[in-house]
């Protein structure tokens, strides 16, 4: 039996005003500190903040001091890569993160780094990949911090064989909200530590934590891709991938009837072989640094014609069958990299990603049902992805599960959208899955709920932290992961 929808809730405001504890003076170390607008990938919601960035690890607490002392919220903030409103602290302090980027030692022998949370995968990778080593997880972009990172427990195209970046994380040095630093992973503080995890930054501020980078072969990945034309065909080919290390799908959504879910599979593995770059490969390289979004595109740009004709487009131009070549780190892991701003490209409105995990099923049902609403809707995603997760998962709120993702970027069409994504997530949550936390900007309290039945035993960690609430997030107000509430 199908139900009506539920209202839409009204779209976040663009800015919002200053609460009034920012109108007062403010004592040092605040008063040289300035509001600015602050916004995730997606660029929805865009909420104020007052920023500091400190340089040193030694300056954090004295700042969360002062803004416990102004009756401000506080949280931690990266590189901005969070897609909605995780990273935000609307009227509050936004302590970034970035000054702190000092590796701090590194054992070649066993490839343990400790590393201040401000240390990007790029950094990483600049540094470690010439000696043969490379990040143990990495997300679509490079551009994330590892205090972030941890903060949302990363998953990549290898979950499969080697986790999140939490099983390859120790001795974390997080600031409290009293102030004290405590060290803690799996083996010290494991209550704390894995509230952490995936924690989306309300436990604390993350300062150092080591890191296990993998030994690698070289610079070139051996990457394979396959145009699948269903998604029968598409969990076909995942089944005999498992010689991979890595694997991901992009799957073309708005294509119903016998088609649904045929996308480009790309599998790959490191290798010691350098990358072959065509002619084609060598003019994107030479052009890359000049590939660039300098404002934002009209919103109109991205319609359901345009979104269908690129679909059709990146479908077709790969060949039928199989094409095997080595490429770089790159293009394999980070495409979209190459083009600096593409999230201009949804326009001043933004856009929002829905990404979920459903467990396995014979038939895959939920994923079926997904596509088939997101085709009768007529809002196909621009970009989506689709794989399968390993059998590993962490408690509370971190996102990945065994079974199989699916990751779309909607333009942000308004209550239309809103009304069709929560439809989405009642599919979800009739399977037992859920929607990932770091990419979202208007998940319903209840639906949460549903689809976290440990975050209560996750507020009740936080709560024996931070008793009085100092960090606090857009997103944790709207979930009742901060403040008050049953």
């Amino acid at each position: 039996m199908s139900h009506p929808p539920p209202p839409a809730p009204p779209p976040a405001p663009l800015s919002a005003p200053l609460s009034a504890p920012l109108s007062a003076p403010l004592s040092a170390p605040l008063s040289a500190l300035r509001p600015e607008l602050h916004e995730g990938w997606g660029r929805y919601p865009r909420l104020r903040a007052l920023a500091a960035r400190p340089a040193r690890v030694e300056e954090a607490a004295p700042l969360l001091e002062a803004a416990r002392a102004h009756g401000l919220r506080a949280l931690p903030f990266g590189l901005g890569r969070s897609y909605g409103d995780a990273a935000l602290a609307p009227d509050g302090l936004a302590l970034h993160t970035r000054g702190l980027r000092e590796v701090l030692s590194f054992d070649p022998a066993t490839g343990w780094a400790r590393c201040e949370a401000g240390v990007s995968i790029e950094d990483l990778i600049r540094r470690f990949a010439p000696q043969g080593f490379f990040p143990p997880v990495v997300p679509g972009t490079k551009f994330v911090t590892l205090g972030g990172a941890l903060a949302n427990d990363i998953h990549g195209k290898n979950h499969h064989g080697d986790g999140t970046l939490a099983d390859h994380v120790r001795a974390v040095e997080l600031l409290t909200a009293s102030g004290e630093v405590v060290v803690c992973d799996a083996a010290r503080e494991p209550e704390l530590f894995w509230a952490t995890v995936g924690g989306l930054g309300l436990t604390g501020v993350i300062l150092r934590l080591e890191v296990r980078l993998a030994r690698v072969g070289g610079v070139g990945i051996e990457m394979e891709s396959i145009r699948v034309r269903d998604l029968d065909h598409f969990f076909e080919v995942s089944a005999e991938s498992g010689g991979f290390t890595h694997t991901v799908s992009w799957i073309d959504c708005v294509t119903r009837g016998a088609g649904m879910g045929r996308g480009i599979f790309m599998r790959g593995r490191h290798t010691a072989e350098a990358p072959r770059a065509g002619l084609a490969g060598r003019a994107a390289a030479a052009l890359a640094p000049l590939l660039r979004v300098p404002v934002s595109l009209p919103s109109a740009l991205l319609n359901p014609l345009t979104v269908r004709a690129f679909n059709e487009v990146y479908f077709r131009k790969h060949p039928p069958g199989l094409l095997r070549r080595v490429v770089g780190f790159d293009p394999f892991f980070f495409p979209l990299d190459a083009v600096g701003g593409w999230n201009k490209i949804y326009g001043r409105r933004g856009f929002l990603q829905w990404q979920m995990v459903v467990p396995r099923e014979p038939d895959h049902r939920a994923v079926r049902r997904i596509l088939e609403e997101i085709t009768a809707a007529g809002m196909g995603s621009f970009l989506a992805v689709i794989k399968e997760f390993g059998d590993g998962a962490h408690p509370h709120l971190s996102f990945p599960a065994p079974g199989v993702t699916l990751a779309l970027d909607f333009p942000n069409y308004g209550a239309d959208l809103l009304a069709l994504l929560a439809r989405l997530d009642r599919v979800v949550m009739e399977v037992g899955g859920r929607v990932y936390l770091g990419k979202d900007a208007r998940l319903p309290l209840d639906h949460f709920r549903a689809m976290y039945p440990g975050w209560r035993a996750w507020r009740d960690v936080r709560d024996r932290w931070d008793p009085e609430g100092l960090f606090s997030s857009a997103l944790g107000v709207r979930l009742g992961l901060c403040g008050g509430g049953a």
